[in-house]
Parts: C-alpha cells; structure tokens; sequence
C-alpha cells in the first residue's frame, strides 16, 4: 500500500470528467507544440542558414510572454474564465492552420513564419494564466497537488518524444506536416475547454494598470507566495546550468556531442521520474517545506554536478536535479493555487509564468556571462551555493512555508 501511494496520484482523472478531458487535450496540444517548435527551427535554419534567426524565435515566442503577460492575468480576473480560455485556445487552432497552409501555398517568409510564431506565443501567454485558475474550480483541495503533477508529466512527455519525432517527420514529410498536427492537437485542446462549465469571477479586477498593480501589490505582501517566487528566481537566476554545458562539456568530457545531448536528456529523466514517484511529496501536508527541499536539492545536485569526475556522474547528478526541480515545480504552484483568493488567481499565476519563463533565460544569461570572465566551473558552482543560500534564507524569514499547507482560498 505504502508503495503504491509513492506513485503518481490519477484519482484527479477519475474524480472529474471535465478535467480528464481537459488534460487529454492538453497532452495531444503539449505534444503537437513540440513538433511545431522543431518544424518552425528547421525551416527558419532551412531559408536563412543563419544563428541569428533561429535565436530571433526564440525572441518572438519571449516578448508576448512579458509584454502581455501581466495584462492576460489581469483580464483573467476580469472577464468570465471559460469564454476566455476558448478565445485563446481558438486563436492558437486559427496561428497553426494558417502555418499548415503551407502544405498547400508553400514555404512563407521567415518574417512572416517568426510572426506567426509571435502571434501564437501572445494567445499562449494569455491562455497560461486561465489554464492556471482551472485546476481549482475542478478538483478539490485535496487532490490539487495531483492535478498540477499530471500536467507536468504530460509536459515532461512531450519534451521527451515529441522532438525526436518531430524530426522524424520533418525528415520524411515536410514541415507542413508538423504544422498539420500541431493544429488537429489543438483542436482536442479545444475540446476539452469546451467541456468545462462556466467560471465567473465574484469579485472583478480593476481595469488596465490598476488591476495589474492589484496583483503585484498582492505578491509583493503575501510572504508566502513573494517566498514561493523568490525561491523560483533564486533557482533558475542564479543556478541555471544549460548555458554551460557545451563549455563543460569541451573542457571536461572531450568535446562529445552525444555526451551534451545527454546533459539534457538526464535533467527529463529526473523530472520524469520525480512525476512518476510524485504521491511520495504531493500527498504531504506542508508544501512549502517540500518546496524548500526540492530547491535546496536543486542547487547541491549542480554543484555536484559541476565537479564530477566522469560522464556519468555527471547525467547522475543531473538527474538528480531534473527530480529535484519538478519537486519545487509542483510544490511551489500548490502553495499559489492554495493561497491565492479566486479574484486574484489569474494575475499571479501571470506573474508565476513569466518568473518560471523568463528566470531561466536570465539565468543562462547570468551563467555565459561569469563563464566568460572566471571560468565554468565558477559561475556554475557559484550560483549553484547562492541558490542554496537565498532559499534557506527564504526558509528562515517565511515561517508560512514551515507550516501546514494553510487556509483554504475562497473559490468562487
């Protein structure tokens, strides 16, 4: 029995149908995104043969996200969720049938392609919020945590699959293919909104910058969601690893490409494994603590991982930090959903996407940069303690996230 409860949770699957079919769309659209984002690479790399334009995709899919982010929270808090979310999910099955016209009207510019890639991230950074504030309205307290596992694991799956795929079908189809599918998953997607029942809100947001302020104001005062989201930052700023694993790899490990497909490969299985094994940490009755754990585990396992001697201590410690980061991935976005009033939901899960989005990026940049002026094994380690420093001073001056997983949050 005991063993059994340390695996992944689905009692949210079977304790309401509108979340399972809502999590089944989401696992198809998930998994068609990814083939997309190969499809969009090859293709840019295809036309220009140029670095810089596959990294201005990654420009066009990170500018939405922060420019639009916090205004798609505040609108989530205003307007009723349900409607919301189909004109997000809609516009997102409108982005990809016009990127699968390709099959028939051929290639476009890539100037039109990285628009097209732009105007997607802009429904998507507003659909993430509202798909956020659904978890609570379908499922109870109890089974949150487990909701919130399902999701990730669905994402860990296609990280997982969906670009090895992704470029099989590249290889033997076309791109337009990719595109195709991308578009029929985001139809299940719809479906799946389709099914949930209406959501209103009881007590709307201000308009424009006063409700964004409203939001911020909230974060900023509540200690355990400004703790949650400091821990986040102190993870992903100061300890991000992905910038230097081609300079470690070089300098440690020869040079081998196969070995630097690994390095990411290893941080998934981890994560995975973590989603797999998740009943051991969702089922317990404070969050923050496990929360605190999981970054605290996040920052030894790198700085393990920055001095291991072969390539496989290296995927181990990896792997061990993949485990650790999906602990503090689920925990963290529990704690929000759980103290978090209905009213106030879709701005800070706003701001929870762009910290989780946006801190990664920061950080890579932060990681290259001190590479560049100590050396590798400095900036990774460096960062790697700091992170460990700032969540146990987070865990010293919040007392919340020591304690019980705290009042139910009025639900509307």
């Amino acid at each position: 029995m005991k063993a059994r409860h340390a695996l992944i949770d689905l009692e949210p699957l079977r304790a309401s149908p509108a979340f399972r079919r809502l999590w089944a769309g989401q696992v198809l659209s998930t998994f068609g995104g990814q083939l997309a984002f190969v499809a969009v690479m090859f293709q840019v790399w295809d036309q220009t043969s140029s670095a810089a334009w596959t990294g201005a995709v990654g420009l066009s899919q990170a500018v939405p996200l922060i420019v639009l982010g916090l205004f798609a929270g505040a609108a989530v808090d205003r307007f009723e969720r349900r409607r919301f979310y189909l004109i997000t999910v809609s516009g997102q099955v409108v982005v990809s049938g016009l990127m699968a016209g390709q099959l028939v009207i051929g290639p476009v510019p890539v100037g039109v392609l990285l628009g097209l890639v732009a105007a997607q991230a802009a429904f998507a950074a507003a659909g993430g919020p509202v798909a956020r504030t659904v978890l609570p309205q379908l499922l109870p307290r109890e089974l949150l945590a487990g909701g919130i596992v399902l999701n990730r694991i669905a994402f860990q799956g296609a990280m997982l699959i969906g670009p090895a795929l992704g470029g099989l079908i590249v290889n033997a189809w076309g791109v337009g293919v990719c595109y195709l599918v991308d578009c029929l998953s985001f139809l299940a997607a719809l479906y799946g909104v389709l099914g949930l029942p209406a959501m209103h809100v009881q007590t709307v947001a201000r308009p424009g910058l006063r409700g964004i302020a409203d939001g911020l104001a909230f974060v900023v005062s509540t200690p355990v969601i400004r703790g949650a989201l400091i821990t986040d930052l102190a993870a992903t700023v100061l300890a991000m690893p992905v910038s230097l694993f081609p300079v470690i790899n070089a300098e440690r490990f020869g040079n081998d490409p196969r070995t630097l497909g690994l390095f990411l490969t290893a941080i998934a299985v981890g994560g995975v494994a973590a989603s797999v094994l998740s009943g051991s940490f969702t089922r317990l009755p404070r969050p923050g603590v496990v929360m605190l754990a999981g970054s605290t585990g996040w920052g030894i396992a790198l700085a393990c991982f920055a001095f291991s001697p072969t390539p496989w201590a290296a995927f181990g410690f990896l792997a061990l930090a993949g485990a650790a980061d999906t602990i503090s991935v689920v925990s963290r976005s529990t704690i929000l959903q759980l103290h978090t009033p209905n009213e106030l939901l879709g701005r800070v899960t706003a701001a929870e996407q762009i910290v989780g989005q946006a801190g990664p990026d920061l950080g890579n940049l932060r990681g290259g940069l001190l590479a560049q002026a100590t050396s590798p094994l400095i900036a990774l380690a460096s960062g790697a303690l700091l992170c460990v420093a700032v969540v146990a001073a987070v865990g010293a001056t919040t007392p919340g996230l020591r304690s019980a997983a705290g009042r139910d949050r009025a639900v509307a």
